[in-house]
C-alpha cells in the first residue's frame, strides 16, 4: 500500500477535504469566482467520478485543460497532491500526479482573468492561455480534459480539436495517453434539451454571449474517436442531474 494513503480514510470525508481545499483559494479572485468554484465541485458529478473510477492517475503528469474556466480542475490537482503528502487519501482512491504540469486553454477573458487571481500562486504554477481552442498550440501531454466545451464549435472544426488533441497525446510519447472528453448524448432529446437551456443560463450568468451549438448523438461522438485512433468507453456522467451528459474515456492507440 502507498505511504500516502489512509486505510482507514472515508471517500467522504476526503471529498469534503477536497472541496474545501480546492475551492478556497477561489476567495482570491472575488465572491463570483468562489461560489461558482464551490458550486461547481460540489454539484458536478464529473469531478468526483473521476476519482472513484480511477480514470486518471500517477501517470498522467502532463495536464492540458481545454475549455478550463477558471482553471478548477489545476486546483484540484494541487489539492489532491497535498492531501496525499499529509497521508490524508483514501485507500481505494489512486494516487493523482505530483506537480502535475498544467496547461488551461479557456477562449473568455474574464475567466483567465479569475482564474488567474485565484489560482496564480499555486506550485509549480498553472499555465493559463486565453486562445481559441481550434487554434491554441496544444503541448505534448499525457492527458487531455474537455468537459462540456466541444458543442460550441461546428462539427468540422470539433474534429479538427479532437485531430490536435490526438496530435498533442501522440507527440507526449505516453502509453497510458488518454482524452477525458464529456458531451451531451444528442439522441437523448429531453435530457440535451434541458442541458443546453441550463448551459445558455450559466454563460450569461457569467457574463459571456450565448453562441449556437452543435451536438452529436453518442454513437456518432464514439465514431469520430474511432476514426482517430482512440479506444472508446462511454460512461453516464448526469448522476443527480436532468441532463443527457456522458464522459468518453478515450485511449489512444499506439501509432500502425
Amino acid at each position: 500500500m502507498n505511504a500516502s494513503m489512509s486505510p482507514s480514510l472515508s471517500t467522504e470525508v476526503a471529498w469534503r477535504e477536497l472541496h474545501e481545499a480546492a475551492t478556497i483559494p477561489y476567495k482570491k479572485g472575488g465572491n463570483f469566482a468562489w461560489h461558482f468554484a464551490r458550486g461547481k465541485l460540489g454539484r458536478d458529478p464529473v469531478f468526483r467520478g473521476l476519482l472513484e473510477r480511477r480514470l486518471f492517475g500517477a501517470q498522467h503528469q502532463r495536464v492540458v485543460d481545454i475549455g478550463c474556466g477558471q482553471g478548477l480542475f489545476a486546483s484540484l490537482l494541487a489539492s489532491m497532491s497535498a492531501m496525499q503528502k499529509q497521508g490524508r487519501w483514501p485507500s481505494s482512491w489512486d494516487a493523482t500526479p505530483h506537480g502535475a504540469d498544467y496547461t488551461g486553454i479557456e477562449l473568455m477573458p474574464k475567466d483567465v482573468a479569475r482564474a488567474e487571481a485565484s489560482i496564480g500562486h499555486l506550485e509549480p504554477t498553472p499555465r493559463l492561455v486565453c486562445a481559441d481552442m481550434c487554434k491554441a498550440d496544444l503541448p505534448e501531454c499525457d492527458l487531455v480534459v474537455i468537459l462540456d466545451v466541444l458543442h460550441y464549435v461546428n462539427l468540422e472544426a470539433q474534429e479538427g480539436v479532437l485531430l490536435r488533441v490526438r496530435d498533442a497525446l501522440r507527440r507526449g510519447g505516453n502509453p497510458h495517453a488518454r482524452l477525458l472528453l464529456r458531451v451531451g448524448d444528442a439522441s437523448s432529446r429531453r435530457g440535451f434539451a434541458i442541458s443546453q437551456w441550463v448551459d445558455r443560463t450559466v454563460t450569461r450568468i457569467r457574463g459571456h454571449k450565448v453562441s449556437p451549438t452543435w451536438g452529436r448523438p453518442l454513437a456518432e461522438w464514439t465514431a469520430v474517436l474511432d476514426r482517430l485512433g482512440f479506444r472508446v468507453q462511454s460512461i453516464p456522467m448526469s448522476e443527480g442531474t436532468p441532463f443527457a451528459n456522458v464522459l468518453l474515456v478515450a485511449d489512444l492507440e499506439p501509432a500502425a
